[in-house]
């Protein structure tokens, strides 16, 4: 492909090129299928809540810690 001078073309020319080559390599990926991303999004989503549900209970031990260390 003809790579653009970047001192003779204009901005639009430059933004069209990019453009372009973008769509290019657009066409080169691999989507996911729909039940292989609603997989993902429901894993994602679960590891999500486990992880809130943990920093939770992390969060309120250490506060019971402290407040009993402040309170001595």
């Amino acid at each position: 492909m003809n790579e653009i001078n970047s001192e003779n073309k204009t901005i639009t020319a430059k933004i069209r090129h990019f453009i372009a080559r973008m769509m290019e390599e657009m066409k080169k990926c691999t989507w996911p299928q729909r039940d292989e991303l609603m997989e993902s999004t429901i894993l994602v989503i679960v590891v999500l809540v486990i992880s809130t549900a943990f920093i939770a209970c992390i969060d309120q031990i250490l506060y019971w810690i402290i407040t009993f260390l402040t309170s001595i």
